[in-house]
């Protein structure tokens, strides 16, 4: 243990008193022992005091309440507290695999990777397990074209230095939604990101969860292409920046189908990705795909 780095792993939490203990045990059960678990409580309503009170006397364990600030506020407020050379982050419904640290903490022999990331694996609200396909390209190395196009990394599965905190900042507390997205884009000018494709973080689909705010999600990408464009802009060239956009527009569009059973505005969508970047096949599928549906 004495060896072994510590790593801080913060889990933000609302509401998931049901869930939570599970979590914060799957993360203390972890085969890398030198490591904290902090729980940041943004205000929960629920049972969350009582349900996690057995951990309380375990010294690797922090509890936090805070008033009620939304997300951002409370992740950075769990790094704030953290202590790691490491840091990583469990959603209060999800959990750990027992080896995860141990998988992906000696990619970090490599002083020039900031940011190791893993493969997920889905269970229900019971915990069966659940086969899902993984819809995304993962990549490594410098990550930063590929990362703009998409935010192909499962937040959960990420590891990352404190470094890349002190040097690239925290979350942004301004961004109600993808502030994750956020994160990497700036991690990535300076760092490496690693890919691993073991499965060590296990993601709980279940009906109480976030519903999906697709419009705002989108809404918020947009934001976030934007501010980042604007900040670097000598960064991507101007190829990565009309497929972005594209992409976009493309996955604007078929959530808004998909969701809402919906052609026009999907259609003027993809055609608005188009006009950015005329070669991109994904555009044409799915034009394809929303055609056929219609007739």
């Amino acid at each position: 243990m004495k060896d072994e780095p510590l790593v801080s792993v913060v889990i933000a939490t609302y509401n998931m008193g049901q869930y939570l203990p599970s979590a914060v045990e799957s993360v203390l059960n972890q085969d890398w022992q030198n490591l904290e678990v902090i729980v940041v409580d943004d205000g929960s309503l629920d049972n969350t005091p009582e349900s996690i009170s057995r951990f309380k006397d375990d010294p690797r364990f922090r509890y936090v309440r805070t008033d009620n600030q939304g997300q951002p506020k409370a992740k950075n407020r769990g790094l704030a507290e953290s202590r790691g050379e490491f840091i990583g982050f469990c959603d209060a419904d999800d959990l750990w695999h027992r080896e995860k640290l141990k998988v992906q903490m000696p990619i970090f022999q490599n002083l020039k990777v900031g940011v190791s990331y893993t493969e997920v694996s889905y269970i229900d609200q019971f915990g069966t397990e659940i086969n899902k396909p993984q819809p995304y390209s993962r990549y490594s190395g410098n990550v930063t074209n590929q990362l703009a196009i998409k935010n192909f990394i499962p937040f959960g599965t990420a590891l990352f230095r404190r470094a890349c905190v002190e040097q690239n900042g925290s979350f942004d507390e301004d961004l109600p939604m993808g502030i994750d997205w956020d994160l990497w884009l700036r991690y990535s000018l300076d760092w490496e990101f690693k890919y691993i494709p073991e499965k060590t973080y296990i993601y709980r689909l279940w009906p109480g969860q976030m519903s999906k705010n697709y419009r705002g999600r989108y809404d918020n990408a947009s934001r976030i292409l934007t501010k980042f464009l604007k900040q670097y802009p000598n960064i991507l060239p101007e190829s990565v920046i009309s497929r972005a956009w594209a992409d976009m527009h493309v996955s604007r569009a078929m959530a808004i189908a998909n969701a809402e059973k919906t052609f026009r505005e999907p259609f003027k969508d993809i055609l608005a990705g188009l006009r950015k970047d005329y070669a991109y096949w994904p555009a044409w599928r799915s034009l394809a795909k929303l055609v056929v549906r219609k007739f």
